[in-house]
């Protein structure tokens, strides 16, 4: 880093264009959201680290969620995670606005996708998380996730039909409700 301030802005315009996608993708991940705080600390300070090493192969936002993975992945291993979803995660989205039995339907939505996204298996749950939650392209998944764009497509058509028959979720309940 030659000048580090004007190193240090560009840290911080990186950090505030992705920090609530990465924030985002770390609490779905881990189904923590003290744990997705500490992790996203870590994603933006990898992300500082090697900052002087981004080449501008891929898009900034790419390159940030491949870091983002990494520490995730690092995280589950360490933890030898389960779910990604907890009880308390999806307590904390009630809304008040709504009607108490709107209330409990939407928590007994929120309970079934938590429950049908915990059996599948990482790689699916990170295309559905990527692909989506955060709605990163089909290239920009393959790229954060090191592998060809038609394996992306392939596993995230996979994952859906797999909670589509499993437990019978459509596409837009998945999605609609894990937000």
């Amino acid at each position: 880093m030659d000048n580090p301030i004007a190193d240090e802005k560009l840290i911080g315009q990186i950090y505030d264009k992705h920090f609530k996608d990465v924030y985002q993708f770390l609490i779905y991940f881990t189904g923590k959201v003290e744990d997705a705080e500490d992790l996203t600390q870590e994603v933006f300070l990898r992300v500082l680290k090697s900052y002087s090493h981004y080449n501008g192969q891929s898009t900034l936002k790419t390159w940030v969620f491949s870091i983002a993975k990494h520490v995730a992945l690092d995280y589950h291993r360490k933890k030898k995670y389960y779910s990604i979803f907890k009880d308390g995660f999806f307590k904390k989205l009630a809304s008040n606005d709504l009607e108490p039995a709107e209330v409990a339907e939407n928590n007994e939505k929120k309970r079934l996708v938590r429950e049908a996204m915990t059996t599948l298996k990482p790689a699916y749950r990170t295309v559905i998380i990527l692909r989506g939650l955060n709605g990163l392209s089909i290239k920009q998944t393959a790229e954060v996730l090191g592998c060809s764009e038609e394996k992306v497509k392939v596993d995230y058509h996979r994952a859906i039909k797999k909670l589509k028959t499993k437990f019978n979720i459509s596409t837009w309940e998945v999605l609609n409700n894990a937000n």
